[in-house]
């Protein structure tokens, strides 16, 4: 019986190279950062996979034909955690990828990484971004496969579209932001998400605050006038008795 591939265990192709995750702090930052947004914002989509600094075999059985982009995405395979990404059992390459490019890392993103991810893993769109400005000018540059080319991507309004991600790129200090054309904003990170609800929570807590101060104003604003109508019933009944035996007085005197 032939078992059917599971992408999530464990095999026998190496899950690192031995090389560093990232060039500077500002790399690796941003690096992480980008995974984890895009993972945030595909997490209701249980057929698109989000990963990065992954190894990538792309020849079947030939554990040193890999690469290991800084951030990727594939459409139409299962999302969930992998060791490591077989190309022939997943069926596909990469859809897009992102480089954080730097001067140390020029030649290999600008000619080695771009022939794989042009030629043989076919990867629709290929971003390079360069966080320190170090010598990519634009320091965000994309490139979309047609007819087998990689034909630059125009920015439209400062930013770089993509098509894959049906977002728009947009650097921001070192770092790269994910523009949405449908809400006109950023797509926020984790920590903004994280913020963000911190916010909400501390404005509904005020406002539970406030609502439980004017309950109990308002209790004792309903006591008082309780008391105040006991006070009343008091008076109402003393002067009654008062009138009642005034007039119990007039009769006896009268007799």
């Amino acid at each position: 019986m032939i078992q059917a591939f599971n992408p999530f265990v464990m095999n026998d192709f190496p899950t690192s190279d031995g090389r560093p995750m990232a060039e500077t702090d500002w790399h690796r930052t941003l690096m992480l950062q980008l995974i984890e947004t895009l993972k945030l914002f595909y997490s209701q989509d249980s057929n698109t996979y989000v990963s990065g600094n992954l190894l990538i075999f792309y020849q079947m059985n030939n554990k040193r034909k890999h690469v290991s982009p800084d951030v990727f995405i594939v459409k139409g395979i299962r999302n969930g955690l992998r060791p490591n990404y077989l190309t022939w059992l997943e069926g596909k390459g990469p859809d897009l990828v992102i480089e954080l490019t730097s001067k140390t890392t020029k030649k290999e993103d600008i000619t080695t990484k771009m022939n794989l991810y042009r030629d043989t893993l076919k990867v629709k769109e290929y971003i390079l971004f360069d966080p320190l400005e170090d010598y990519l000018e634009p320091s965000m540059q994309g490139y979309r496969l047609v007819a087998g080319e990689y034909q630059p991507i125009k920015l439209k309004d400062g930013r770089l579209p993509s098509k894959i991600l049906g977002l728009h790129c947009e650097r921001s200090g070192y770092e790269m932001r994910l523009w949405n054309p449908a809400t006109e904003a950023w797509i926020l990170t984790p920590e903004e998400v994280a913020t963000e609800a911190e916010k909400r929570a501390s404005t509904l807590e005020a406002k539970a605050t406030t609502a439980e101060r004017r309950a109990v104003q308002a209790e004792q604003r309903a006591d008082e006038i309780e008391e105040r109508a006991k006070s009343a019933d008091a008076e109402i009944a003393r002067l009654k008795k008062l009138l009642a035996d005034r007039e119990n007085g007039t009769h006896k005197n009268g007799k």
